[in-house]
């Protein structure tokens, strides 16, 4: 399971009644400007950066709902009232509504981090965070994983959000979690389908690299879904806070990134969990710009209007078509498709599941895919912030620890080296 990060949480407090910051964020971050109240608005710098500022001239995705199926979003933050206008518990230890943060530490934070860089209202015009969608409806389906599982297995739990989130209406999903496998239970088979068969696109984070997920997981491997992979401020590949795939679809930010805090309060994190929001407000504001468009065609709009990155082959395992552009999305000329461009599920079904056969049966044939073993799934949590000289344990096993081993090896020669040359000039000294 991925290990927590590390955070830097500031509170507001008023003042002359005005918002004002009581704490300023100190992980590389410079103190707050005067040209506003809030730090928080100056921090996101994506909404310019990527375009949606521009977009919010044509929508700001009204009318749109977004299922956000995570570790439960808090509505009564002040960065997201009226936002969530429906939601449900999947996993049995959970609220009614949704809306009770689930899990241990920062896990529990998660949902609404990721609720509020989707669609998160701000608290004044230049106050608080503004998501990618702040007119969407945002949808929670709360999840238990983790260490904190519920009284549902955890595969189980998201089956039954994505059919829940098709029947209240969703018409984009965000799965900001993993499996940590390539492959993924018969139960998402029917899932996903019922989703896609439903016209609903589904966006998932690609996983983090520095929180244990080398290579893209479920559900961002399942085709038919829109996987997002992360970038630095730069517009760089995240060496921590993006895996790589086949399966990538576009880029997003996933480092330097901020979010409301249950409770109250805003959090600076990292990770393609903050990457995969921004794109699902990109996809709903395509959805509302273009209520007649279906979902291969919304999700082709955010791939082909994505701005190169890397200069290598596009499609490619790192930046998949490229870096998310919200204002081509919503007002470029894209051509029409006819298939979703991230893949078949129904095919891939087809041609994967065909051979397997009831438990009672007799053997499978061989080259038989068998649906794999319930696996707890994680919420991609943020990469720790911690200098190369007090590294992870990861950073010690992979660079520091050979280092020391091959920096011992080459003193022991040097110092075998003046051993043997004193032993020589002595001897000579005695001839």
């Amino acid at each position: 399971m991925p290990h927590p990060g590390r955070l830097t949480r500031f509170r507001r407090t008023l003042a002359a009644g005005a918002t004002a910051l009581a704490a300023a964020l100190v992980v590389g971050i410079a103190p707050a400007t005067a040209a506003h109240a809030d730090q928080v608005r100056d921090l996101e710098y994506w909404l310019t950066e990527y375009g949606f500022a521009q977009a919010w001239q044509t929508t700001k995705g009204a009318g749109v709902k977004v299922a956000i199926i995570d570790t439960g979003v808090d509505g009564t933050v002040p960065d997201l009232v009226g936002a969530v206008t429906g939601g449900t518990d999947v996993s049995g230890v959970g609220a009614a509504n949704g809306q009770k943060p689930l899990g241990d530490g920062d896990a529990a934070d998660h949902g609404t981090w990721v609720a509020s860089l989707l669609a998160g209202r701000g608290t004044g015009p230049d106050s608080g965070v503004l998501g990618a969608a702040p007119q969407a409806s945002l949808l929670t389906a709360s999840v238990a994983l983790g260490k904190s599982t519920g009284a549902v297995n955890s595969d189980d739990q998201i089956a039954q959000a994505v059919r829940w989130a098709v029947d209240a209406g969703a018409s984009v999903i965000n799965i900001s979690l993993t499996r940590n496998t390539l492959d993924w239970p018969t139960s998402w088979d029917d899932a996903f389908q019922y989703a896609f068969s439903h016209d609903v696109v589904v966006v998932a984070a690609a996983g983090n690299r520095g929180s244990g997920t080398t290579e893209v997981g479920a559900p961002a491997t399942i085709p038919g879904v829109l996987t997002v992979a992360g970038v630095d401020r730069a517009g760089q590949a995240s060496f921590d806070a993006s895996s790589q795939g086949i399966t990538i679809g576009v880029s997003a930010p996933s480092e330097q990134l901020v979010g409301a805090n249950p409770g109250g309060g805003y959090v600076q994190w990292a990770g393609t969990s903050g990457a995969a929001p921004l794109v699902a407000g990109a996809v709903a504001l395509v959805r509302a710009a273009h209520p007649e468009l279906k979902a291969p065609d919304v999700i082709n709009r955010i791939i082909r209007t994505a701005r190169p990155a890397g200069g290598g082959a596009v499609p490619s395992p790192v930046y998949g078509y490229g870096l998310l552009d919200a204002a081509a999305a919503v007002t470029a000329t894209v051509p029409h498709v006819s298939a979703n461009p991230m893949g078949d599920l129904t095919e891939w079904i087809h041609i994967h599941r065909r051979a397997q056969a009831p438990a009672t049966a007799a053997p499978q044939a061989p080259g038989a895919q068998a649906a794999p073993a319930p696996a707890k799934l994680s919420p991609e949590r943020p990469v720790e912030w911690e200098s190369f000289f007090w590294p992870r344990w990861s950073v010690l096993t992979t660079l520091w620890l050979p280092f020391a081993l091959i920096a011992g090896f080459v003193t022991l020669l040097a110092l075998g080296g003046v051993g043997a040359w004193l032993h020589f000039r002595r001897a000579d000294g005695r001839g």
